[in-house]
């Protein structure tokens, strides 16, 4: 199995080479995984629904728990790029940029997460000895940094409180979306993210 190392935030974790078989192979585990959960669902299935044996797919990833780092890590590289992507393309002012990491959460997850966070769900499962944890917490690590370096310039001198308050926000509202506590969470959250911009006070 030829491998390759990616980044999540600081740390480092190991990627595999993705040939054209184990694009299939991923592609089916990322749809089983979030619809039915890592612990449902076994090799055997994954294999059947990517249309190869059970030998190629761990002659591609060698474990599940490296295809539940391969899982995690690609949803992971596309929403940051997603992120980025509307974070450069907002005004340029520190609390457009903060209210554009909501809206690009809200539109993020209409479209790609029903359930609920990814990484928040994976969480729920797999403990801190799993290599996918890492992709976990890095993730969100990432999150709060940059709140936190986007409200220091919002509001200079308090950019660790008020990152704080904005991902705890933008954290509970994708719970709060993934367990159907209530249909706006996402839009209540962007909209109290612009009123907490608006005084620096929770």
């Amino acid at each position: 199995m030829d491998g390759r190392t990616g980044t999540a935030g600081t740390a480092t974790v190991r990627r595999v080479t993705l040939t054209p078989g184990a694009r299939r192979v991923l592609a089916a585990a990322e749809r089983l995984f979030y619809d039915r959960g890592i612990h449902a669902v076994g090799v055997d299935t994954i294999a059947a629904e990517a249309g190869v044996t059970k030998k190629t797919l761990y002659d591609r990833f060698g474990s599940k728990d490296q295809l539940v780092v391969e899982y995690l890590a690609g949803r992971d590289d596309r929403w940051r790029a997603f992120l980025i992507g509307r974070i450069d393309t907002a005004p340029p002012e520190p609390a457009a940029r903060i209210v554009a990491i909501f809206e690009a959460s809200r539109d993020w997850t209409l479209a790609n997460s029903a359930k609920g966070c990814s990484f928040v769900n994976a969480h729920a499962e797999i403990g801190p000895e799993h290599p996918a944890h890492t992709v976990i917490t890095e993730e969100k690590r990432w999150i709060l940094a940059l709140c936190t370096r986007l409200a220091g310039e919002h509001f200079p001198g308090h950019g660790e409180r008020l990152g704080r308050e904005l991902m705890l926000l933008h954290e509970g509202s994708l719970v709060a979306y993934g367990l159907t506590i209530f249909p706006d969470a996402l839009d209540l959250a962007t909209d109290r993210a612009r009123a907490l911009l608006q005084t620096g006070n929770a």
